[in-house]
């Protein structure tokens, strides 16, 4: 069965610096878009970053204004992960984050909305404290 199992959350202070992973069991992420999502309490699930699928350095990616120049996506083919690397956070980036993955072609864009994808981790918290 396929899973995507997401890690590296935790509690961080203000200004610190967290990386999340999320790894693939039972498939292949080759021709999978990939993005982040994140879900605050009484809050509805929002995009964070979004990465494409295609030879090395082909890359497009995607982020929320909230975090652009904060937070990176990237993935690791080899090792069917991905990544998101958060710096300069701050206590409104507290939520679960969720990876996610859908089907997709070399060079087409990033998906930017829950309805492209698919196959959904359980999630990882993320509580920055101020």
């Amino acid at each position: 069965q396929v899973q995507l199992v997401e890690s590296g959350g935790g509690l961080v202070q203000a200004g610190g610096s967290l990386r999340l992973s999320c790894a693939a069991s039972g498939r292949t992420l080759s021709n999978y878009a990939m993005g982040w999502f994140r879900q605050a309490p009484g809050k509805e699930r929002e995009i964070v970053a979004a990465i494409s699928w295609g030879p090395v350095f082909t890359y497009y990616t995607y982020y929320a204004d909230s975090v652009k120049g904060r937070f990176t996506i990237s993935r690791d083919n080899a090792k069917n992960t991905v990544y998101l690397e958060m710096s300069g956070l701050e206590p409104e980036d507290t939520a679960v984050y969720y990876c996610a993955a859908g089907p997709t072609r070399p060079y087409s864009r990033p998906y930017y909305t829950q309805k492209e994808y698919d196959l959904w981790g359980q999630g990882t918290q993320v509580t920055v404290s101020s």
